[in-house]
């Protein structure tokens, strides 16, 4: 396994070692032993999956409190473009982002820890996403931030008239707004 830094601390790119021959491929996309020897503990609990289609958009969404989670993504069908916000009042990154493809191909995953907002849209026509999540989902804890938000200006690859989101997605509040 390969940790690569991304412009945010704690956002890490994970690339597994493939095994690939004329039968197809093998990796392990999670094993407990080596996330704790390259420095990463953190206690996965739940499991999500989600299926969407071309230009459907998901987040960005967090937890609060004791149900504020860290999250390992990876697409297992198709590409997506996924998104990390700090939203830590006190880094010296908070408000930034980064955005990294994940795709069945590249095999990458993302961890996003606590204290930043996440989001994907699916760049492929479909799009198999999949997460390790290391707090139970608390509805009470939920927060977002509207995706097109000016003050974070993510490019998400993808034309405005093309996205797909969900009611609630359409009606979160602003950067500056966020709880």
């Amino acid at each position: 396994m390969q940790i690569i830094e991304t412009a945010l601390p704690g956002v890490l790119i994970l690339e597994p070692k493939v095994f690939a021959d004329h039968r197809g491929y093998f990796f392990e996309s999670y094993n407990r032993n080596t996330h704790r020897h390259l420095g990463l503990e953190f206690d996965f609990c739940q499991d999500n999956e989600a299926q969407s289609e071309y230009g459907v958009l998901r987040g960005l969404h967090y937890q609060t409190g004791e149900a504020a989670q860290t999250k390992l993504v990876r697409v297992i069908v198709g590409e997506v473009l996924d998104v990390a916000v700090d939203i830590r009042p006190d880094s010296p990154t908070y408000g930034q982002h980064v955005g990294v493809r994940l795709s069945a191909g590249n095999k990458r995953q993302l961890l996003v820890p606590k204290g930043f907002a996440h989001g994907y849209v699916v760049l492929s026509d479909t799009a198999i996403f999949s997460y390790k999540c290391d707090a139970f989902y608390s509805r009470d804890a939920e927060g977002g931030i509207y995706f097109a938000d000016e003050q974070l200006g993510i490019d998400w690859m993808v034309p405005p008239e093309s996205i797909k989101l969900s009611e609630k997605d359409q009606n979160l509040p602003s950067f500056g707004q966020h709880r």
